[in-house]
């Protein structure tokens, strides 16, 4: 299994299998690591995600939409994107903007294979990057796709 994830990831087994091993010692997983403790996930995004990965702007370059710049994360606010956008750097991308570090080196490259999870990461950097209202939206669309609702 850990092995298929890499893959999907673009990252070693080994480093899956410490971020598994780490994931469960904060219990973010389950001791047996074959679930997510979702609540605490979504709090660790919340409040620590930032902390811990912090968004590293960089100079504007061409690359892939991210944060608010996501289509997802566009269709929730109403701003000139022309002027703000913001990517991966990205070679082959289709926007020019102001660049932000992915969480990992290959990110960029896992996001372009699995739209679901370009979407996850997009909203994870909303939350490394965004204002309040931003983070706001993003958080409740993060709890939709965990089929976690709070009030």
């Amino acid at each position: 299994m850990n092995k298929a994830i890499a893959e999907d990831l673009f990252l070693s087994p080994a480093e899956v299998s410490y971020s598994l091993q780490r994931s469960a010692l904060a219990e973010l997983l389950d001791p047996s690591k074959r679930k997510v403790m979702r609540k605490a996930f979504l709090e660790f995004i919340q409040y620590g995600l930032p902390r811990v990965f912090p968004a590293i702007r960089g100079a504007i370059a061409i690359g892939i939409p991210t944060a608010f710049s996501s289509p997802l994360m566009s269709s929730y606010l109403m701003t000139n994107q022309h002027d703000e956008m913001v990517v991966w750097q990205y070679p082959e991308g289709n926007v020019r903007g102001e660049t932000i570090s992915p969480l990992y080196p290959n990110a960029v490259q896992a996001a372009l294979k699995d739209p679901i999870l370009y979407e996850l990461l997009s909203l994870v950097d909303v939350m490394r990057l965004g204002k309040v209202r931003e983070k706001e939206i993003a958080l409740k669309l993060l709890k939709d796709k965990f089929s976690i609702h709070h009030a």
